[in-house]
């Protein structure tokens, strides 16, 4: 069976499956009951599920992931959402000192099945705190479990696969990228939450990226091909672990390498992956990694936020530099 969904629906659609499969499954967040999300992620499970399962809870971060800890420690699996990504901050502390760390600092006894839900990235034009790549913080941090989906099957599926966790996962989720519409085959064996995938092969370069920079290397790669080079694109699907057994047999592949995130360069998911591959594939790569990145500033207004974010043309140019080697 197969319906053509966005993201938005496929994650919606995932979030009922899910709390029609457990009762222990609650979603938390503000505004997400009668509203159904400033996204409408969560429109209509109010209303199915009651309001004590589907939960609008006051405007306060800290409180939302110190109320989510407690849940998880009486056997919920609390599903919060963090409205904005520039929203998560004041419940940063909640997540890296308790979140992170209370499965190990309890001897293994008391798990964490929480789902942090994050709607990130830019390109929608909003306002300050509202367009933010906050990803590296997380993926940074021991114990927690870092995944991002770029399209509606895997929407559908690794929501699921994250509630299921009995780690504690970061779903950061394209907001841009919401209203993107493909087919979900909903009687499909899903891939593991946790491997990469191939979205489009080549041989010349390898161009690594997620959430919302997948759609932009696919249409970079479709730009290159009219032009004679071939470029493969691998959806990490997740950063933290990342597969690294699908990236670096990609790039030992095409001997090259380009990284695109939204977020800033300087230390950022691509900075990692390149160490990485240097330190595995350095007599193999025939030039050095590249990223294309967002830059080391503060996310800009709205007005010259497609200047700030990578686009087809500079991961194009990237891709020249690196051929050129």
């Amino acid at each position: 069976m197969t319906e053509k969904l966005t993201i938005a629906k496929a994650l919606n659609r995932g979030l009922r499956r899910a709390l029609q499969a457990d009762p222990k499954v609650l979603l938390a967040g503000e505004d997400i009951g009668k509203l159904g999300g400033v996204f409408r992620i969560t429109e209509g499970l109010q209303a199915e599920f009651g309001e004590n399962r589907v939960i609008d809870s006051p405007l306060a971060e800290s409180g939302i992931i110190g109320t989510a800890v407690g849940l998880c420690m009486r056997g919920y699996r609390p599903v919060v959402e963090i409205q904005f990504d520039g929203f998560v901050f004041p419940g940063f502390a909640q997540i890296v000192t308790q979140v992170a760390k209370f499965h190990m600092r309890t001897g293994g006894q008391t798990p964490m099945p929480m789902v942090i839900r994050i709607p990130f990235g830019g390109g929608i034009g909003a306002v300050e705190h509202h367009s933010e790549s906050p990803e590296a913080y997380f993926a940074h941090t021991p114990g927690l479990k870092v995944v991002s989906c770029a399209n509606p099957t895997d929407a559908y599926w690794m929501i699921q696969q994250a509630i299921q966790s009995d780690d504690p996962v970061v779903f950061l989720e394209p907001k841009r990228r919401y209203q993107t519409k493909d087919e979900v085959d909903f009687t499909q064996k899903p891939a593991p939450m946790h491997q990469a995938a191939i979205t489009r092969y080549g041989t010349d370069a390898t161009l690594l990226c997620y959430g919302p920079m997948v759609k932009t290397c696919l249409e970079a790669a479709a730009v290159a091909a009219e032009e004679g080079t071939s470029l493969e694109v691998v959806d990490l699907r997740t950063l933290s672990p990342i597969d690294w057994v699908t990236v670096t047999a990609s790039v030992r592949r095409t001997k090259r390498a380009v990284v695109v995130h939204e977020a800033p360069l300087s230390l950022g998911i691509g900075a990692e992956i390149a160490a990485r591959l240097h330190e595995d594939l350095f007599y193999v790569m025939e030039a050095p990694v590249m990223r294309v990145t967002g830059y080391d500033m503060p996310y800009p207004p709205a007005r010259v936020e497609e200047e700030y974010l990578p686009s087809v043309d500079r991961i194009l140019e990237t891709v020249d530099r690196s051929l050129a080697f």
